[in-house]
């Protein structure tokens, strides 16, 4: 089924809101920035905490600069959905995000393989649909 999210087209990147639900099905809400230039979908390691995942955060982490986050671990997330899309058992990467940037998490590549996407500046909308043959839940 196709769904259309919107965005601020004038915004500097197109921001969208992605809910996961841990472990003991609690669901949470983050801000996410749509990346066409991320392999995967990553999460900032303080998001996952608050979340009520278990990760080892590292305090030696170090962002490069010029960067916004710095990955090092990997997280399966029981059940999140992007674009009013369910996707279960997703792998992501657990990172270091900027402070700064004030965003939680980053849609990578893996959501544009499993979803036809059209990305309308115009009218401020993203329009996703499952692609035939790709497992989303």
């Amino acid at each position: 089924m196709q769904n259309i999210t919107t965005f601020e087209p004038d915004a500097r990147y197109i921001v969208l809101p992605i809910f996961v639900w841990n472990d003991q099905g609690k669901q949470h809400k983050f801000k996410a920035i749509l990346d066409t230039g991320a392999p995967r979908t990553e999460f900032s390691d303080e998001a996952l905490h608050y979340a009520g995942f278990e990760i080892k955060q590292k305090e030696d982490v170090k962002i490069i600069e010029g960067l916004q986050t710095s990955k090092y671990a990997d997280i399966v997330i029981p059940k999140l959905e992007i674009c009013s899309h369910l996707i279960r058992e997703l792998d992501v990467y657990v990172s270091r995000f900027e402070k700064s940037w004030g965003i939680d998490a980053l849609i990578g590549l893996d959501f544009f393989r499993r979803f036809r996407t059209t990305i309308d500046y115009e009218k401020g909308g993203i329009i996703a649909e499952p692609i035939v043959g790709h497992d989303i839940s």
